[in-house]
């Protein structure tokens, strides 16, 4: 009932031109802030779809790493106990250094990383190949596959480069204090191929065979820096992370894909609250011209709410009924916007209308993606800011005095 006598003061002519015009008004704000809102947010998830996509080519879906020092030692059983783990496909023992790599006069120091033949099961690095090919060579003959920024600064083509690379590297020692006769071990890589991922890591690593990281580092064979695994899309990942830490004990830590990039998903998080923040603004602007129309509907109607009182209407009752109007109001807006923000996104995805500028993205389009929850989110917003815009005017209906003079 109060919907319907809402309904009937929404769409009903009013004496006042201005009255429509503010509603009107109100109602259009709430489309452009429940639209930008929406696609701002489809900017963000998909923008965060890719980095999460470049982040996973590298990053495995497991990680064990010692809880304290550098070196971890792992058992024959402690390997074959966790290759039988259900939902575990592949894992691989990594070591990893920091060394300076040297091509002519051309140096740069990488963060090297000795890795076992499974590794190409584990990560995705060799389907990110941009020149060469995927292959580390043997302990006799080592290769080595590097990020495209440390090729550009050692200023090599690793398909065509004939003359090996000249590596330095720390060897384990318990003094502060490096010999360079006794302490840093010089070896030669040959370049098999680059691989292109994302920035962080073009320009930081290498990869190489874990035999020639554990001879230069004077590891065991059973020594390494981490454990790294991938494991199937249906895992049980509860299940699976408590057997890892039971395997390993509590002298490592397992980590998720999700915990070692804690901090930039943390950061990802809180740029998308940051703007949506930012964007409900747009909303509560809106909020200011729907008090004006609601305000003047009240005074409007001043003898309609006098005939209702005559007819046993309570204050609740006038109350909810210019709710509801303010709702209505709101509801319209909103799914206009919400509409126009899927449109819009879905010529984004399906054309890319909309450039990104500079060239120098992986990418020449603004990415976008649609969530439910996103939309769930807005809606929420636009709900909450129509109650908070409507409470004043509604009670001020209700407050109005009995009088049924003639006008």
């Amino acid at each position: 009932m109060h919907l319907l006598f809402a309904w009937r003061y929404f769409k009903a002519k009013k004496s006042t031109q201005a009255i429509n015009v503010i509603a009107w008004t109100s109602m259009g704000a709430m489309v452009i802030g429940t639209a930008a809102l929406i696609l701002v947010l489809s900017v963000f998830n998909g923008f965060e779809g890719m980095v999460k996509s470049l982040y996973s080519s590298f990053y495995p879906s497991w990680k064990i790493s010692p809880r304290t020092g550098k070196v971890l030692t792992l058992t024959d059983e402690q390997l074959r106990a966790i290759t039988r783990l259900p939902g575990v496909t592949s894992l691989s023992r990594v070591i990893e250094e920091k060394a300076l790599l040297q091509a002519g006069e051309n140096q740069t120091m990488v963060q090297l990383k000795g890795v076992e033949d499974a590794y190409r099961k584990v990560s995705n690095v060799s389907s990110q190949l941009v020149n060469g090919r995927y292959s580390l060579g043997t302990m006799e003959q080592p290769q080595v596959v590097m990020g495209a920024g440390v090729a550009d600064a050692l200023g090599v083509y690793t398909d065509r480069n004939l003359v090996p690379l000249t590596v330095y590297l720390p060897k384990k020692t318990s003094t502060l204090q490096l010999d360079w006769t006794r302490d840093i071990k010089i070896g030669s890589l040959q370049t098999a191929g680059t691989f292109m991922i994302q920035q962080d890591f073009d320009n930081r690593y290498a990869i190489v065979p874990i035999e020639f990281m554990q001879a230069s580092l004077g590891l065991a064979p059973g020594q390494c820096s981490a454990v790294e695994i991938a494991s199937s899309s249906g895992a049980n990942e509860s299940a699976l992370r408590t057997s890892l830490q039971k395997i390993m004990g509590e002298q490592c830590i397992v980590q998720d894909r999700y915990e070692q990039n804690q901090s930039l998903y943390a950061v990802m998080r809180t740029e998308r609250w940051i703007v949506y923040a930012v964007l409900s603004l747009i909303l509560v602007v809106a909020a200011f011209t729907m008090i004006g129309a609601l305000t003047m509907l009240v005074l409007e109607k001043q003898k309609d709410i006098s005939v209702l009182q005559a007819l046993g209407a309570d204050r609740g009752g006038i109350l909810r009924i210019f709710l509801a109007e303010g709702l209505l109001l709101a509801a319209g807006g909103g799914a206009l916007g919400m509409l126009l923000a899927a449109t819009l996104a879905y010529l984004q995805i399906r054309f890319h209308l909309i450039p990104l500028q500079g060239g120098t993205f992986l990418i020449d389009y603004y990415p976008v993606a649609l969530r439910a929850t996103d939309f769930v989110l807005v809606g929420g917003t636009v709900f909450l800011i129509a109650i908070m815009a409507s409470w004043l005017p509604a009670y001020n209906a209700s407050r109005t005095p009995f009088n049924l003079r003639a006008e």
